[in-house]
């Protein structure tokens, strides 16, 4: 299993879990678990998502994943679980 983390953030809209979650289904990215939450029109959300079994190179689902979010009006990054950890080790 290689675990990664998503992060999308943005104005909320209808269709953002849909599209995402459409483009991992795509990809053969596995979803492990999801929270999701809207803040005053703001939409934030984190995925836990296993990439061992992914279609496309980790770079690319890094790169598409950004130009999906930049057609969707958010922003979505794509990191290794040990690199999230690490940035956001206390």
């Amino acid at each position: 299993m290689e675990k990664s983390i998503i992060t999308v953030v943005g104005k909320d809209q209808v269709g953002i879990i849909a599209k995402v979650c459409t483009y991992l289904a795509d990809s053969n990215v596995n979803i492990l678990d999801i929270s999701q939450t809207i803040l005053d029109g703001y939409f934030n959300m984190m995925m836990i998502v296993d990439t061992h079994g992914a279609n496309r190179e980790f770079s690319v689902l890094v790169e598409e994943l950004s130009q999906l979010g930049d057609s969707i009006g958010t922003k979505i990054k794509l990191q290794h679980e040990q690199i999230f950890d690490m940035m956001h080790r206390i």
